[in-house]
């Protein structure tokens, strides 16, 4: 089974546009670029997020903004936006009720499964896109620094 990363490609998307907004042209090929997908699955999330009100597009131009400012769009709001409400775990619903495991696993891993999905969930809620931004910045500063440290030996 294939897991989906619609919504690891979505965050990229918004902070790609954040991060490159006015430096180059923000076109679904520049941005599936960097996501390594097609430029359709990248306008396909961006009028999911379009529909969910975080970023903003004029049909036919390289131009999507967001539309709230990056400390005010949640990683919830993301995950709900391109996986809507689209369980964060699976539970296999064909085992041997006959079996002392098979006959009881599902009921007891739902309650397992949903805590830790609220949790999760919780989580997501109090991660902003400015802290991921931020991070991502970060860790790009760290990495011209090391490089510029190599040049020099």
């Amino acid at each position: 089974m294939k897991i989906s990363t619609r919504f690891s490609d979505a965050i990229h998307l918004l902070a790609f546009i954040h991060i490159y907004k006015g430096k180059i042209p923000l076109t679904s090929e520049n941005i599936a670029s960097s996501i390594e997908a097609s430029p359709v699955m990248v306008r396909k999330l961006m009028g999911e997020l379009r529909k969910a009100g975080l970023i903003e597009t004029k049909h036919g131009t390289p131009d999507p903004k967001l539309a709230k400012p990056t400390d005010k769009i949640s990683l919830l709001d993301v995950y709900l936006a391109v996986e809507r409400n689209k369980p964060l775990f699976e539970i296999d619903h064909k085992t041997n009720p006959q079996c002392i495991v098979g006959g009881n696993i599902q009921e007891t891993l739902s309650e397992y499964y949903n805590q830790a999905e609220i949790a999760a969930k919780a989580k997501l809620n109090d991660t902003r896109l400015s802290d991921v931004i931020d991070t991502i910045l970060v860790k790009q500063k760290e990495k011209e620094y090391l490089q510029k440290q190599q040049n020099y030996e």
